[in-house]
């Protein structure tokens, strides 16, 4: 009998700023270093969805969502050059400095910096999967034959 799948579940945050997104460069990770992504993580055992993703909100970025702000765009199931697959959702959340604060490069140690860029501009070394959501495809394949 075939095991079952034990893909992780990440969370990605689509933060906006009018027509801008922020992004994160990744850095000292050892995976998809020196390419952008978008704030994310993984979900904890036990964790529901939204909580995993205010939690990794203010981990990565120090931004203060409410539960009820993020709304799901898209998922992503996505299978990288060694065959491990994974799935994402997406969610997007306007910025609003006044309630979440603004955004900081809280984890150094993974990330070399963020900026904003124009959600249709993103930089050429983003990595693909954090950028799937961009074609407004609700379910995305990414590294699937």
């Amino acid at each position: 009998m075939p095991l079952a799948p034990t893909h992780p579940v990440d969370v990605l945050l689509i933060l906006t700023d009018g027509d801008h997104v922020l992004l994160a460069l990744r850095d000292g990770t050892g995976y998809a270093d020196g390419q952008w992504n978008l704030p994310s993580g993984k979900l904890e055992i036990g964790e529901d969805v939204i909580s995993a993703l205010v939690r990794e909100a203010a981990e990565e970025i120090g931004v203060r969502l409410h539960r009820d702000e993020p709304q799901m765009v898209a998922a992503v199931h996505h299978r990288n050059s060694a065959g491990a697959g994974r799935v994402g959702l997406v969610f997007a959340a306007p910025h609003d400095p006044a309630r979440h604060g603004e955004p900081v490069n809280n984890e150094p140690h993974k990330c070399a910096k963020i900026e904003w860029f124009p959600a249709d501009m993103l930089p050429s070394h983003t990595y693909p999967y954090t950028a799937a959501w961009r074609d407004r495809t609700p379910l995305r394949l990414n590294g699937w034959r």
